[in-house]
């Protein structure tokens, strides 16, 4: 799929990060910026309680959702942040696992971070995401 968005990996920088170090996109293109997606279901309640993984696929699945309703996909993607309200780094693991293997080969760059707490009740990730049109 031909996007507006470049993903740039360094061989000067270590290849242990799952993810391109930066994006680049196009002059000429229409920035997408989501609001943090949720692991909200359609009737408002949270998603998964308890469970990062399945909070982070919903995250996705709600992501992917508000792309297309503007016109894109996750390989529209340039960047994202994922916010996981633990201080254990197994928990921000288990998140990223999920939010990593959704974009497969398109690795955009991101942030992972542990915050203190989150907007809804019970939850217990949130993805950000800027696409690129």
């Amino acid at each position: 799929m031909t996007t507006p968005v470049n993903l740039i990996r360094s061989e000067r920088l270590s290849d242990v990060a799952e993810y391109a170090y930066a994006s680049k996109v196009s002059a000429d293109a229409q920035f997408v910026f989501l609001a943090g997606s949720c692991p909200l279901n359609d009737d408002g309640s949270t998603a998964s309680i308890g469970n990062y993984a399945g909070q982070a696929a919903k995250c996705v699945e709600n992501l992917r959702l508000a792309l297309e309703d503007a016109g894109a996909s996750i390989h529209h993607v340039a960047s994202t942040r994922v916010l996981v309200a633990s201080a254990q780094q197994k928990d921000l693991v288990e998140a990223w696992k999920v939010v990593r293997d959704a974009f497969g080969p398109h690795d955009v760059p991101s942030t992972l971070m542990g915050v203190t707490v989150l907007g809804y009740d019970d939850q217990l990730v949130e993805v950000e995401a800027i696409a690129a049109l």
